[in-house]
């Protein structure tokens, strides 16, 4: 705690607050991809500290909410089988599909188990020979390496009874596609931490060489944010966007190799689905043909239907940083944490959900 209070205290804050006040010369609009930034700038009361001329928009650095809804099903149709565990993270478990959810599964009498990590749900396998474990495995490049050393270790062991539904999702890709989208306007990218520890800083570089964005790889605490935005109001100041690392203790420009190779052993890129975006080229992973018998959709005979997104959720607006949560016609009444349409609404990273808890549930109009 005495480290996290260093980068809390008033005394380092306050003065990039006065810094970024006196910087701003014009209204400039940001958006931070990484569900941790969009959880921590609430929690910390951020928004209350910038200048009017601030916008902070959040974009989609939720796993769980651009996990489209015929993916959920897949899940669903694997937890409808008498022989099949699910292990999977927690804040999956309330996600609606089109069916439902795989809370509702479990109250049906699906086994579905709460894990940590890849590695719990290979140890359940291990444990329950009889049972084929399925890890839905959602995330972005921060969870691949660790999906990919449990592949490998399954591998190793001679476990035959895991597999996976291989559904994780590549930021750069995305952030491509966001950028090429004419309703949106954005000066400045605050670039998420924990995946830039995993591509490194350099990644960012196309963005601001081709689109002329601002760019900075932030941490989560106050002071990393508010040098972060500090960063890219100078940055847009001076009309000469770069990418800045304010996140050295973590990142490099290059990122952790031994990850990078870790997943390019494992998985090979591939066009992929995100909620809101549509389906984008090269920003997914799948199972390389090597470890194909680790794959939930095949070893099930399972397939991927189009499914219909609830009725009136706005979930793809909000990730593309078009709506505010409060915009949407179902928040705050028949989309609450407790009873979510929405998958933004029940994820501990979604936008949603952050403006609920910190910001109360009043719609706007």
């Amino acid at each position: 705690m005495k480290c996290a209070d260093a980068f809390r205290s008033r005394t380092v804050t306050a003065p990039l607050v006065t810094e970024i006040a006196r910087s701003l010369s014009r209204p400039v609009r940001i958006m931070e991809v990484c569900g941790t930034h969009t959880m921590s700038i609430f929690r910390h009361g951020i928004r209350s500290l910038l200048p009017e001329g601030i916008t902070l928009l959040s974009g989609p650095g939720c796993p769980v909410c651009v996990t489209p809804a015929d993916h959920i099903d897949a899940f669903l149709a694997a937890a409808e089988r008498s022989e099949v565990t699910i292990a999977t993270f927690g804040d999956l478990i309330r996600v609606p599909g089109s069916r439902g959810s795989l809370a509702e599964a479990r109250s049906r009498g699906a086994r579905v188990e709460i894990v940590y990590s890849p590695m719990d749900a290979l140890v359940l396998a291990k444990k329950e020979p009889e049972r084929m474990v399925l890890f839905p495995a959602i995330g972005f490049e921060t969870t691949a390496p660790t999906i990919a050393a449990t592949i490998l270790q399954a591998e190793r062991l001679g476990i035959e009874n895991f597999v996976i539904i291989a559904a994780c999702k590549t930021m750069p890709q995305a952030l491509e596609t966001l950028l090429t989208d004419p309703e949106l306007r954005i000066d400045g990218l605050l670039c998420p931490g924990h995946v830039s520890a995993i591509i490194g800083s350099n990644a960012y570089l196309p963005f601001a060489e081709r689109h002329r964005l601002a760019c900075a790889v932030a941490g989560f605490e106050p002071a990393d944010i508010l040098a972060g935005l500090l960063s890219l109001v100078r940055q847009i100041n001076a009309g000469e966007p770069q990418v800045e690392n304010c996140y050295t203790r973590a990142v490099t420009a290059e990122g952790n190799t031994t990850a990078q190779k870790m997943i390019g052993q494992v998985f090979a890129p591939a066009d992929s689905p995100w909620r809101g975006l549509g389906t984008i080229a090269g920003s997914g992973l799948v199972l390389r043909s090597r470890y194909q018998r680790f794959d939930g959709m095949i070893r099930l005979g399972l397939s991927v239907q189009p499914a219909q997104e609830p009725k009136g959720c706005r979930c793809g607006a909000i990730l593309k940083g078009r709506l505010l949560p409060p915009q949407c016609p179902l928040y705050g009444t028949a989309c609450t944490p407790l009873q979510p349409v929405g998958p933004c609404m029940v994820s501990g990273e979604g936008t949603c959900s952050a403006y609920y808890r910190y910001s109360g549930p009043t719609r706007q109009s």
